[in-house]
């Protein structure tokens, strides 16, 4: 009894973020959609319920899986139980950015890639801020980023790699633009843990997020270069 006492009580202490990131790292689908409309309720920010409570769950339980610490249906339970949050909080998101779009990204994880966990984070959280967002999902070859972005018109190509060995893959996004004549007409932004800023910026690309809040600020920033005007 004194134990479950001890539990409750950590409970009722816990800030609304961590709740939310500690019903997502549990994939407690329930609780997650329960704290996405309480948040509401209180008029509380919601990207900030995104980025600071489910996505920083969802990125406790892939260090957990990279540590062999959970297994891939328990990152999976907590996946669907993040998405199931950011439904509740879409139309309040998308209120947030007077329903517009900041601009249009193709994003995946690049060829030979199966690991799509930081990449999902990042897609949520650039619909979080307006952005329209076109997922690929992994193992995508650069013919199929340039394919797509070709058919919706994308601003962005947005690529992330897990591994060194799948990440050789990324210079070719440039090459492929310049050989086809059409690097002028998308961005190009790289990602994933292997990746660094320097060396993005040394095989052409326009931008580089270390993590997804760094991604949607710099997504920001090229949209407003292209743009010449003000994204929110």
């Amino acid at each position: 009894m004194k134990g479950n006492a001890t539990v409750v009580k950590k409970n009722e202490n816990m800030s609304l973020f961590e709740k939310m990131a500690d019903a997502t790292v549990r994939g407690d689908e329930k609780e997650c959609v329960s704290l996405a409309q309480k948040t509401m309720k209180m008029g509380a920010d919601p990207f900030e319920a995104v980025q600071k409570g489910f996505a920083r769950g969802m990125r406790i339980i892939g260090d957990k899986f990279a540590k062999l610490e959970c297994f891939l249906p328990e990152v999976l339970l907590s996946a669907d139980a993040m998405d199931a949050a950011v439904e509740v909080l879409k139309p309040h998101l998308m209120h947030r950015t007077d329903g517009g779009s900041c601009g249009s990204i193709v994003i995946g994880t690049i060829q030979g890639d199966v690991h799509d966990l930081g990449k999902n984070i990042v897609k949520v959280m650039l619909g979080a801020s307006g952005f329209t967002v076109y997922d690929l999902g992994n193992d995508v070859s650069v013919h199929q980023f340039i394919e797509k972005a070709d058919e919706v018109g994308a601003d962005i190509i947005a690529a992330s790699a897990l591994m060194t060995t799948t990440m050789a893959h990324m210079p070719d996004i440039d090459r492929m633009l310049k050989e086809l004549g059409a690097r002028d007409k998308y961005l190009v932004m790289l990602g994933g843990a292997p990746v660094i800023a320097e060396w993005a910026g040394e095989i052409g690309a326009d931008g580089y997020g270390e993590d997804a809040a760094e991604a949607v600020e710099n997504a920001k920033e090229l949209m407003r270069k292209k743009r010449g005007g003000d994204v929110s």
